[in-house]
């Protein structure tokens, strides 16, 4: 079992740059993909970013793609979400998650996930 905490979020405006931050806690950690999600207000949760095991491969939703960089550090059990040329859709709940075993690789389909952080704010003004 592994528990995840995100941090990092805040407020920036249009065009500026945020890092979250997602810490684990728990046994083998660097044995999951991590994803990142985001849930705005009144919308479905919406997949990011997801880095396997290794972090060889990682794999973006389009609406993030290039502006969005997702790593990891297994020696601190850390996965990272840097967000570049932020824009006010940005602005959501950010959740990273947590799966093994079957569903190891960088899929985004949240059913998939086994382990959830509790969220953190990010707010993008325009």
């Amino acid at each position: 079992q592994v528990q995840l905490v995100e941090s990092g979020g805040g407020l920036v405006q249009a065009g500026g740059s945020l890092s979250l931050s997602c810490i684990a806690s728990g046994r083998s950690f660097s044995t999951y993909s991590i994803g990142w999600f985001r849930q705005a207000p009144g919308k479905e949760r919406e997949p990011i970013a997801a880095i396997d095991w290794g972090g060889r491969n990682t794999n973006y939703a389009d609406s993030v793609k290039g502006r969005f960089t997702i790593s990891r550090d297994n020696a601190k059990n850390t996965v990272y979400l840097q967000m570049n040329s932020l824009r006010p859709e940005d602005t959501a709940v950010y959740y990273c998650a947590a799966k093994s075993g079957l569903f190891a690789g960088t899929a985004l389909f949240p059913w998939q996930y086994s382990y959830w952080g509790q969220g953190t704010q990010v707010t993008v003004s325009s």
